[in-house]
């Protein structure tokens, strides 16, 4: 993982900092009902988090306070704290859709995290021209099995793996689900199927191809085609996108030329991802869009796409969720981030 792998210790204390900046011997008063320690230890948790540039300093002795220093955008979050049930934290988010939030995304990764990624990142070219075709034809199929089962059961659909690979390879419907749960996996095939025989076409988005991929995913499922044009409801969270068909279309139009003039590929997927789920330009069929689309972005640019086949379901709706209610990513660029990792280390492989 990029990001430093922190203690529950640390983690507290950054959870006190982010409320408001404070003094050495308050934070000892805040942490100790959480995590005892002495002066000492505490005093070297500080210079840790202070070494790798979550905390700052201000004032000198007695005076001495620390401030967060991370960015709202990518600062961490407790986020068990901030869902439990009636948790302070989640009083006063953010109500509305706020597009001005596209433009943080150019410091997602630091250029550290992008080297890093450069250099456990696999060509598919390559990748296709060291492996017998067989295998490759047959890791394709895979990859398409896996991501069409996690992403439709990210959504609800309840066909098991092994229920998925049957009904793709054999077309053969499991007993006891519904036409609509096969339909919703099939079409994610299909969508996996036509990404990878147009796969440059993805290098430069527009509304016509993404709405042409929203149709794929959706066909049959009785879901409107084309923007929007009333007001959606999100489970879980007091969070309402855009209602105005208008506004709605002016501001997935802003969000696709902050893509395309995007350099770094994983930064265009994860774009991607949040911000057409948190626009919800459809009436449905919005996340797989967004999950959809992005592989669609690292295919154009040869690069491996996520099956999302060990996400934990809760957290990934709670890290969706946060970014709604907060325009923090901290939570789902970890999930983003692990992976691409798990895509590389899984598909593919001599």
């Amino acid at each position: 993982m990029i990001d430093t792998k922190l203690k529950p210790r640390q983690i507290k204390i950054l959870d006190i900092l982010s409320q408001t900046p404070i003094r050495g011997v308050e934070i000892a008063n805040k942490i100790k009902d959480f995590y005892p320690m002495s002066k000492a230890t505490l005093m070297r948790e500080m210079t840790f988090l202070i070494s790798q540039n979550y905390i700052k300093v201000q004032g000198k002795g007695k005076n001495t306070v620390y401030i967060s220093s991370q960015d709202p955008f990518l600062k961490y979050i407790d986020i068990e704290e901030y869902f439990k049930e009636n948790s302070p934290f989640r009083v006063g988010g953010i109500k509305n859709f706020k597009l001005d939030v596209v433009n943080k995304f150019k410091n997602a990764f630091s250029n550290k995290e992008k080297k890093e990624l450069n250099l456990i990142s696999k060509k598919l070219s390559e990748q296709k021209k060291k492996i017998d075709p067989s295998i490759f034809k047959r890791e394709i199929e895979r990859f398409t099995i896996e991501f069409a089962w996690k992403s439709s059961k990210i959504e609800g659909n309840t066909y098991s793996l092994l229920e998925t690979e049957i009904l793709i390879k054999q077309m053969k419907e499991a007993v006891g689900h519904t036409k609509y749960e096969a339909l919703m996996i099939l079409n994610h095939k299909n969508a996996i199927d036509f990404i990878l025989q147009n796969s440059s076409e993805f290098r430069t988005l527009t509304l016509n191809k993404i709405f042409n991929l929203h149709n794929i995913l959706t066909k049959d499922l009785e879901i409107s085609s084309g923007i929007r044009k009333n007001k959606v409801v999100i489970t879980g969270t007091e969070y309402m996108p855009l209602s105005n068909s208008r506004e709605i279309e002016n501001a997935l139009e802003e969000i696709i030329k902050t893509i395309n003039t995007t350099d770094f590929p994983l930064t265009k997927a994860l774009i991607t991802v949040l911000m057409i789920a948190y626009l919800q330009p459809f009436v449905d069929g919005n996340k797989r869009t967004g999950r959809t689309l992005a592989n669609a972005l690292l295919i154009a640019y040869d690069l491996y796409p996520l099956s999302y086949r060990d996400v934990n379901i809760v957290e990934y709706v709670k890290a969706m969720l946060l970014f709604y209610e907060t325009n923090n990513i901290y939570h789902f660029k970890q999930i983003f981030v692990n992976q691409f990792y798990f895509s590389v280390n899984n598909y593919f492989q001599q």
